[in-house]
């Protein structure tokens, strides 16, 4: 290694970076620099992949360093806001973004980053401004109208909204597959339709609902590909003709159109009082309700509780709760039987919770049809942003949801304590600032406390 040139180890980081080998690239560049000290390209680079690797000390030192040596290179500035804002540094993040305008104020994603932080801190009139800088200086720049989309949806300005989240860059992954066209609001009058998976499991079933909207525009043939632990779920879907699990070898021409699922609610010009939201829309296979029944022996009200979501999730730290004993205020009602619907992520925890009323249900589910099962036996379901909330709503069940303050999802809008996607059954608790998960748990407990009452 220590014959290569300068350039040659730097173009080899950068491609072992690329690549996911974060330490091959580490040595590349430490190589480098033993040929060059004072090389900021190397330095930023490195502070980039030591942010990857998760050593955000390390990471910030080689910022500054790299700032110091190219303190007119914009990227630098953005790529270390971007890091500061992953550790709640806004006002140091702030600064990061005026000092890369001042340097020069037609840089759309300078603006965008800005915009980002500043939604972040709830400053979402600024945020809104900043996107739309972005936008006039490129109206081509895709993250920005990403980026407005959340803000505009959380407010429920779902016109534009609908129309901004079409910028996501991840929809087009069936466009080379399929040999037929995207659906784009045409006619369906006799026509078949394929709806492709996308996103996660929560928004499968939150949208999956836009197949009956398809039927009523006189789609012949409604089908869907999604995660194969969703498949017996949807099969259950009146309006579903198909339901095809993504690890298939789908055919590729036997439909009129294809269509990503988040795409529905745009073409079929979904707004707030248009909502599709007859509930419910899945429902539990009886012989598997029937099989659960040995889990409750005796007739007391019944919650079923989720405190965790899918580790991968973006804002998984602040959406989910690491301790089940976190909602022990909760688990000590009496006369009631808790279930955890846990399933993979804080699985262990309920195998290990001693409480006398608690039922490790994660054991019976192999899939979300099984949940389901389960979830037809319960009175309430109490769960953080995951899946089980999208499908207890779904199947019209009662549903408290345990929101984070930091960065709530859009589709739970601003200041509402209800969903518009699941009426009548969704009731939203919203941790306030600088609230944490115990405090939220003891006002849940207070209302639950009220609502066995009131049963």
């Amino acid at each position: 290694m220590s014959e290569k040139t300068l350039d040659q180890l730097f173009l080899e980081g950068n491609s072992l970076m690329n690549a996911g080998q974060l330490d091959d690239a580490t040595a590349c560049f430490l190589a480098a620099l033993e040929l060059h000290r004072e090389c900021g390209e190397v330095i930023a680079n490195l502070a980039f992949l030591k942010e990857l690797q998760g050593d955000y000390g390390a990471a910030e030192q080689y910022y500054r360093q790299a700032l110091n040596l190219l303190p007119q290179t914009i990227q630098i500035y953005l790529n270390f806001g971007v890091m500061l804002v992953k550790q709640k540094r806004f006002s140091d993040a702030e600064l990061m973004y005026q000092l890369a305008l001042a340097i020069n104020p037609d840089v759309a994603a300078s603006w965008s980053n800005y915009g980002v932080m500043l939604a972040c801190t709830k400053r979402e009139t600024e945020a809104e401004q900043c996107y739309r800088k972005a936008l006039s200086i490129d109206p081509s720049y895709r993250k920005a109208r990403f980026n407005l989309s959340y803000i505009l949806l959380r407010q429920g300005r779902f016109e534009e909204g609908w129309f901004c989240l079409e910028s996501r860059d991840w929809q087009d992954l069936f466009t080379p597959y399929f040999h037929f066209p995207r659906w784009l609001g045409e006619s369906l009058q006799d026509k078949s339709i394929v709806i492709c998976f996308e996103g996660g499991h929560g928004d499968m079933i939150q949208f999956c609902r836009y197949a009956s909207v398809l039927k009523s525009q006189g789609a012949s043939k409604v089908s869907i590909i999604c995660h194969p632990s969703l498949v017996d779920l949807f099969q259950r879907m009146e309006d579903l003709d198909e339901v095809f699990s993504y690890n298939l070898d789908v055919d590729k021409s036997g439909w009129d159109f294809w269509t990503p699922l988040i795409s529905l609610p745009y073409y079929c010009k979904t707004r707030i009082e248009t909502i599709p939201a007859k509930l419910p829309y899945l429902s539990a296979d009886p012989e598997k309700v029937s099989s659960h029944q040995r889990l409750f022996v005796d007739d007391r009200l019944k919650v079923g509780i989720v405190w965790q979501g899918n580790t991968l999730f973006e804002n998984n730290d602040d959406r989910s709760i690491s301790q089940l004993a976190t909602l022990r205020p909760i688990l000590a009602i009496s006369d009631i039987q808790f279930v955890s619907l846990q399933k993979g992520a804080g699985e262990t925890q309920a195998h290990a919770y001693t409480g006398s009323s608690f039922i490790a249900g994660g054991d019976v589910i192999d899939n979300f049809s099984d949940t389901a099962a389960l979830i037809a036996h319960l009175d309430l379901v109490i769960s953080v942003d995951t899946s089980v909330a999208h499908l207890a709503g779904a199947m019209g069940k009662a549903c408290w949801v345990l929101l984070p303050e930091y960065r709530s999802d859009w589709r739970w809008m601003k200041h509402r304590l209800d969903s518009p996607w699941y009426p009548g059954t969704m009731r939203l608790f919203r941790q306030i600032a600088n609230e944490d998960w115990a405090a939220v748990a003891r006002r849940v407990a207070l209302a639950l406390e009220e609502w066995k009452i009131n049963r």
